[in-house]
Parts: structure tokens; C-alpha cells; sequence
């Protein structure tokens, strides 16, 4: 075994399966394992291939040597994205996700010695990372086949590279293992991940490449775990310090279902060839709706998707407080199609300090991988899944320093409402809504219209198809929490509870009623509230939603002295959707909403939380939600 790592407590079983191995290679620099992915120095396309019994050798990844970083491409459409469906929990401990032994009929053990046993077997790649950023994360593991080091260059990017040197002598608290072929040997194909936790220790096995449910996702889940174990969470979300022409500054955290919006909220605004906004168009007569903005607000981004909420960074003064999960983002770019939609983040991608890693984006050798040219999916349409990794040092204005939240914005994925068409796509440009709804939305994260991060089960896909939704569950970071949601409810709740300062607001992207707006909604909102500052809206600025859940929708939205149309703020007012379709939308949002709060009516559950559903399941009054927790005045 590599000297090294005689510093490192290890488990025994993996102790073991290193001292067997032939070679193992630790990375000394970011260089070195950069190098590393594509198989030797000068190489410039390198395939990721490895032996399965009864298939010859099987192609996973395809890695190129660009200009300005490596582009990694898979042959399956299916390893493209996240999917939904693989994780699988090895241990006894409390958790409300499928066991392995349910889904797979016996015991992980026999896996993970077969796994561990594969490992001794290859040429090893061991790196330390820091799962939780450099500053405030936990000291960690990944070991994989030496082949994979593309794989280990995202993970560290994401996660931050440190050195066996630079650490003391320490106990992992997660080690990530990956063992691409498992998936064909045991898992048809499948990207299976599963967690086998303990009280000290929480280990992830990836049995694929794709680095959406292990590398990015499956080190949240060992946060959410530790988070559960110490009381406190690392919300799915991304946070931004607004500044508006008049130097008022505003942090601004921004939550929701994948797809939500949580990337574009540290995004500049996107102006028409004339400098105009457009806000949207209507789908039934194609009218386009564009506003002038002369200035707008700076941006300082601070999140993007794992926001840690750590109860060391918590003051006494009714504000959340929040760093920086990561230490490099993993950007979808779908959005971006064409040269110029996004000058800033463009010149990070194609001049970038270090080279970066790009996922599903098509690359040449010696060329320059550009954004916007997404590899075709097997039906011939660009992947709905382009991602790149870049690390913060590269981000421009980012800031390093813990904030405190002013308001919590939630992202919803609209579909169009019209009145041939009535569907729950009935959400104004922004509502003003008191905790407990807060929570509420929280709990449900609905999930709609065409969600491009990751792929669905079949009867998800045909739910949302067909005008529904399915909930992405508690804080939208459900779907990596390894425990059970009763005490992520509770969590989140005494959470927004314990910062009673703190805003929050509802805003929807793609449709309002009749409207396809994109993320411009979001945009906008975000330049209102900044404007607006830390200063109480006026009661008559505010007036119930039709729709109880809406909170308040606002009378009218004025920026730089132009009147936001008032039927993108209440869209029952809508010529093309009217209150028939909204009442009927609403309705959808509702029965939703009670189908999905009953589960979390158990004994464990927090008995304020239990008073906040029990108004929704009674279909109680704005009134209702308000005296159980007032707005901040």
C-alpha cells in the first residue's frame, strides 16, 4: 500500500483490497489527475472501457482533449442524466428509501465484497477530497479504476482537491467507490448507487460514470446524512447578493425541484438584439410582452445547488445564514443554444484559467469546446442534459464569505393554463407567502413540465405528460437524502422557524397562464425584491391569491418606472385563461398537495408542522396559514 495513506484510517475491507493491489496512484496535483483522464500525457481522445463477462469489452466514456478542457461523451442516451430511480440503501438504519435487499432479494454484503474484490483487481486511483468545500467540509475518500480519472477530476472540481499531505492523520467520513461494470454484471444496466452508512462512516457505491447521482448527488447525500445526525441540513439551492443601481444590496436564496431555476438565478438577465427584456409571449396569439430595463441590478453569486446551512454558521438575529457546499458548480447549458446568450459565463467556458470538464457537449481534439454545441441524444434532438464543471476560483464576482438571507425565493416549472387547457400553470410573477406555506411548497417540491436535469420513471413521464406533477419531495433535496421524511420535514422546519427574518416568495418559470416566459419571471422577481431591499411591501401593494396556496400576489409590480402587466401577476385575469380554468388549475395544485402532506401525519412528526397541513387538508383560508405564522413586519 502507497505510504501515504498509512495516515488514513481505513475500514478493514478496504484496507485489505488496497494492500492487494498492484498499483495505486495519488494524485499530487490537479494537473497530474487531469492528465491522468485521458490515460498519459499528449493523449488526445482516450475511450473508458473495461471487461464484462459475457460482453467483450464495453465502451462507458469517451473523453477528448480540447483547447479548454476535456469533453466526456457516453454511447447511452441513458447515462446522460441522473435517474431518478438509483438509489439503494445497504444498512439497517432509518431511511424511507428502497433497501437493496428489497429491490435486488439478498443482502449488499455479497456486492460490496465482490466490489471491493473487482477493486484489488485494476489499477487504482485514490483521492482524498473534502466532502462539503475545502473550508467547511469533512475529510473523504474515492477510489476507483485508474481509467476513470476523468470521473475523479469532476468529483474533485466539485468538491475540492486536497492532498494526502495537506491533511492529518484522519477517518474518512464518506469514501466514494465506483465500479462501472456492475452495472451489466448485476444491475442490467442500470446506474445503481448504494449507501451504506453507519454513525462514523457513510459509503457510496457507483456502479456507472455518470457523476450526476454519485460524484455531485451522492456526496450530498453523505451532507444530508451527517446534517441529520447533527441537526442541521444543506438545502438543494443556489443564492446570489443582488446590488441594484442604488448600491441597496440583497441575498437572495433560491430553492426548487430540479429544473427550477436554482442555476439561472445567478444568471444576468437575457436582453433582446434592441437591449429590451422579453418577459414572454402568449401561446394562443403569439403577442410578444418586453419591457426596458436601462440598468440592472450586479450579481454575486454565492451558491448554485448545495447550499450548507451548517448550524456552526448560525447566528442569534432571526437570519439564515449560508456557504458554499462546493467548490465547483456543475452547470446544465441547455439554455444556452447560440453564441452571445451568455457573454460571461461564455468566456468562463472558453477561456477558462484551468481547463475544465464538459459533460454530453460535443468535442474535437485540439478545438475549443463550446457550450452550445450539445451532443445529439439517439433520436437525433441535443441532449436535454449538457453540464460543465466549473470550479469557483474561475466564477467572476463570486463571494467566499458565509451570508445571511433576506429572502427565500421557490421555483416551480409551470406548463401553459388556457381556457381550452386548464392546468395548474396558474402561478402570478411573484407571491408573497408566510412560513408555513413556505414549508408546505418545501415539503412537496412539485416537479412539471418537462424537467431537462434528470430522467423519469414511465409513469412519471406520463403524469407530467399529461399536464401533472409529481413531487420531488422535502426541500426538493429528498431524492438524496438517505433517511426518512418525517425528520427531514421537522428539520426544514425548525429551520424556517428559527429565522423568522427571513422572506419568502414564490415565483414560476417556463408559463405564466397563457405565457411562455422562460426564466424571465425569475429574473425579474429577483430584480424587484432587490430594488424593494430589506423594506416591509405595504399591505395595500398585496392581495390574496385566488388560490389559498399563492399566498399574496402583489396589485401591481413596478420596475424603473414602468407598470409590469397586472395579468402576468394575477393570470386569472388572463383574456386566454379566465377564472374558470384558474379555479380549475387551482384545484389540480390542491388535490396535489393533500394527496402528497397525508404521509407526513405521524407521530414523529413536529406538532406545529402537523397544525400547518392540517389547514391544508381542511381547505383553509391565507388567514389560516397567517395565524399560525405571521409575515415578518
Amino acid at each position: 500500500m502507497n505510504d501515504l495513506l498509512k495516515k488514513v484510517h481505513l475500514p478493514a475491507d478496504l484496507a485489505a483490497a488496497l494492500e492487494a493491489c498492484n498499483s495505486i496512484t495519488i494524485p499530487a496535483t490537479r494537473r497530474d489527475l487531469y492528465e491522468l483522464s485521458l490515460g498519459a500525457p499528449g493523449v488526445d481522445r482516450f475511450d473508458v472501457e473495461y471487461e464484462v463477462p459475457g460482453k467483450g469489452l464495453v465502451k462507458e466514456a469517451d473523453v477528448v482533449r480540447c483547447t479548454n478542457g476535456i469533453a466526456v461523451n457516453y454511447p447511452e442516451d441513458y447515462i446522460r442524466r441522473r435517474d431518478p430511480d438509483c438509489m439503494r440503501i445497504a444498512d439497517n438504519l432509518p431511511s424511507d428509501k428502497p433497501r437493496f435487499k428489497d429491490r435486488h432479494g439478498e443482502e449488499f454484503a455479497q456486492t460490496k465484497a465482490e466490489t471491493l474484490a473487482w477493486l484489488s483487481e485494476q489499477e487504482l486511483l485514490v483521492v482524498p477530497f473534502k466532502a462539503g468545500s475545502l473550508r467547511f467540509g469533512y475529510a473523504s475518500l474515492a477510489v476507483m479504476p485508474r481509467n476513470a480519472a476523468f470521473f475523479a477530476t469532476a468529483l474533485v472540481d466539485l468538491q475540492g482537491f486536497v492532498t494526502l499531505d495537506e491533511l492529518p492523520e484522519f477517518s474518512p467520513r464518506s469514501i466514494l467507490y465506483v465500479a462501472p461494470p456492475f452495472r451489466h454484471t448485476h444491475f442490467d444496466g442500470k446506474q445503481i448507487v448504494v449507501h451504506d452508512r453507519t454513525e462514523s462512516l457513510h459509503e457510496i457505491f457507483a456502479y456507472n460514470l455518470y457523476p450526476g447521482p454519485s460524484a455531485k448527488k451522492g456526496v450530498f447525500s453523505a451532507l444530508l446524512d451527517i446534517g441529520d445526525q447533527e441537526g442541521w441540513l444543506t438545502a438543494h439551492a443556489s443564492s446570489v447578493r443582488v446590488t441594484t443601481p442604488y448600491e441597496n444590496e440583497t441575498v437572495i436564496m433560491h430553492e426548487g425541484a430540479s429544473g427550477g431555476g436554482k442555476s439561472e438565478m445567478c444568471q444576468e438577465i437575457r436582453r433582446e438584439d434592441d437591449g429590451r427584456v422579453l418577459l414572454g409571449y402568449n401561446i394562443v396569439t403569439d403577442e410578444p410582452y418586453a419591457i426596458t430595463l436601462s440598468e440592472t441590478s450586479k450579481l454575486a453569486p454565492i451558491t448554485d445547488d448545495m447550499t450548507l446551512c451548517h448550524r456552526d454558521l448560525q447566528r442569534s438575529d432571526g437570519l439564515l445564514t449560508v456557504a458554499d457546499a462546493e467548490e465547483g458548480w456543475f452547470v446544465r447549458v441547455d439554455g444556452l443554444t447560440q453564441y452571445g446568450e451568455d457573454p460571461t459565463f461564455e468566456r468562463e467556458c472558453i477561456h477558462p484559467a484551468e481547463p475544465l470538464v464538459f459533460f454530453n457537449i460535443h468535442g474535437v481534439p485540439g478545438a475549443t469546446c463550446l457550450p452550445w454545441e450539445h451532443t445529439p441524444d439517439s433520436n437525433g434532438k441535443p441532449c436535454s442534459n449538457p453540464r460543465v464543471v466549473i470550479p469557483r476560483n474561475q466564477i467572476q464576482n463570486i463571494i467566499n464569505e458565509p451570508q445571511q438571507v433576506d429572502v427565500r425565493t421557490f421555483g416551480v416549472r409551470m406548463p401553459a393554463c388556457t381556457t381550452d387547457n386548464p392546468s395548474y400553470g396558474i402561478m402570478g410573477i411573484c407571491h408573497v407567502i408566510p412560513p408555513a406555506l413556505a414549508w408546505l411548497w418545501r415539503l412537496i417540491a412539485p416537479r412539471g413540465d418537462k424537467n431537462p436535469s434528470i430522467g423519469a420513471t414511465a409513469a412519471e413521464a406520463e403524469t407530467i405528460k399529461s399536464g401533472g406533477m409529481v413531487a420531488e419531495g422535502v426541500g426538493s433535496f429528498w431524492p438524496f437524502s438517505t433517511g426518512t421524511k418525517v425528520r427531514a420535514a421537522n428539520l426544514q422546519l425548525e429551520q424556517i422557524l428559527n429565522a423568522p427574518r427571513t422572506r419568502y416568495v414564490l415565483t414560476p418559470n417556463q408559463h405564466i397562464g397563457a405565457y411562455k416566459v422562460g426564466f424571465a419571471a425569475e429574473w425579474l422577481t429577483r430584480e424587484y425584491l432587490a430594488r424593494r431591499g430589506q423594506g416591509k411591501i405595504r399591505d395595500d401593494l398585496l392581495t390574496p391569491a385566488r388560490c389559498p396556496l399563492f399566498g399574496y400576489a402583489l396589485k401591481e409590480l413596478k420596475i424603473d418606472g414602468q407598470q409590469v402587466r397586472p395579468t402576468l401577476l394575477t393570470p386569472e385575469f388572463q383574456s386566454k385563461v379566465g377564472v374558470e380554468a384558474y379555479d380549475k388549475g387551482a384545484k389540480i395544485l390542491t388535490e396535489f398537495f393533500k394527496s402528497e402532506l397525508k404521509q407526513f401525519l405521524t407521530p414523529e412528526l413536529d406538532p406545529r408542522g402537523r397544525a400547518i397541513i392540517e389547514v391544508c387538508l381542511n381547505d383553509g383560508t391565507l388567514e389560516d396559514y397567517l395565524a399560525l405564522t405571521p409575515l415578518h413586519e
